[in-house]
């Protein structure tokens, strides 16, 4: 299912949404209507073999090591400019060597028949070249995307497994991988979706490993230090993508902080009838029953908590004096489950295996 797809006809997104009633609660919910795809629907136990392109950069170093502990996946090609012919050591499962991989070596290994899922770890508006050599053959192996290039196309599935259907995304070979901030904005907001009146407002903080590898200044730790830097303040893509993935428009103003990973967005959400904290907070605890890479706190969750860690934390629940707004607080790791341990899970389910295989819960 691509990202047009994704959305219902009129105001709300065809996201899983748990139903409104009336009662025992102003806003009861059910369960989880799209529930993990846990081992009893693995349908492979055979190993995988991947080949990643792009592996220099903070999010291939992230999936190098997710791979090298996942009991499945086999990494078999990584690809690098700068460090060709290096031994990639955080890998121990095997000898793996840096290659340098065109499109056209990429369709070879493909046709071959030598790779049976490929991850595109590469900066925005790179990556076509590689899908297009890949379309142009057999089309059985599968392809994670992690730059924006391809979600907004409805060719592609949008890879966000707690909100999109997961069968949906089993069965893609063309997976695009949401943004971070995206992915925790959008889980910030979904239960509340129906409820929503008006433009939610998401204030986002990331470390400056989102800045990516290559110095810039919102990687620069001179510049960084005592401050946080605003940029893109109107217009940034992840607004767009976060606008279109939940057919409701968003203001989504990003900034870049001194700490290296992991980010924090403070949502605030007005809301077309009046509800308690107490409501709300249920809500989404009834909304991500089940899911183990989503945990639901009362207090607003610290980045420094989410760290290292391969899901989101949603907290706070505020709801001010009208009972007509509330304010969200998500965080999440951008390299985790904003980007590599996502990859990973999409990976899973594509190709058949438990969708939290070689990934640690929440």
């Amino acid at each position: 299912m691509g990202p047009t797809r994704c959305l219902a006809a009129g105001r709300h997104s065809s996201f899983a949404l748990p139903a409104i009633s009336h009662q025992h609660r102003s806003y009861a919910v059910t369960t989880n209507p799209n529930p993990p795809l846990g081992k009893k629907n693995a349908t492979n136990d055979t190993p995988s073999r991947i080949g990643l392109i792009g592996a220099r950069g903070y999010t291939g170093q992230a999936l190098v090591e997710l791979l090298n502990e996942h009991p499945y996946m086999d990494l078999q090609h990584v690809s690098s400019r700068e460090l060709a012919g290096q031994t990639l050591e955080a890998y121990t499962k095997r000898k793996v060597v840096y290659e340098t991989l065109s499109p056209e070596d990429v369709a070879q290994l493909d046709s071959d028949g030598k790779v049976d899922a490929w991850i595109l770890a590469l900066p925005n508006s790179v990556c076509k070249p590689y899908v297009e050599a890949l379309d142009q053959g057999s089309r059985k192996s599968v392809i994670v995307d992690l730059s924006a290039d391809y979600r907004f196309d409805s060719e592609w599935a949008y890879g966000l497994p707690e909100l999109v259907q997961r069968s949906k995304i089993a069965q893609s070979k063309r997976i695009s991988n949401p943004g971070c901030y995206a992915t925790g904005a959008q889980i910030g907001l979904s239960p509340a979706l129906d409820l929503i009146e008006g433009m939610p407002t998401i204030f986002g903080c990331s470390g400056y490993s989102g800045a990516g590898s290559k110095p810039n200044a919102r990687n620069n730790l001179e510049v960084l230090k005592d401050a946080i830097i605003p940029y893109s303040l109107t217009g940034h893509v992840h607004e767009r993508e976060i606008s279109h993935q939940l057919n409701h428009q968003v203001a989504f103003i990003p900034h870049v902080a001194g700490w290296y990973r992991g980010i924090t967005l403070t949502i605030s959400i007005p809301l077309r009838k009046e509800v308690t904290s107490r409501d709300i907070r249920q809500m989404y605890q009834d909304r991500y029953a089940g899911e183990k890479l989503i945990k639901v706190v009362g207090e607003p969750p610290l980045v420094s908590g989410i760290m290292g860690r391969h899901g989101v934390e949603l907290g706070g629940f505020a709801v001010d004096s009208t009972g007509k707004r509330v304010v969200v607080v998500a965080t999440i790791d951008n390299l985790a489950k904003g980007a590599a341990t996502q990859c990973l899970q999409n990976m899973n389910l594509a190709l058949g295996y438990a969708e939290y295989e070689g990934i640690p819960v929440m």
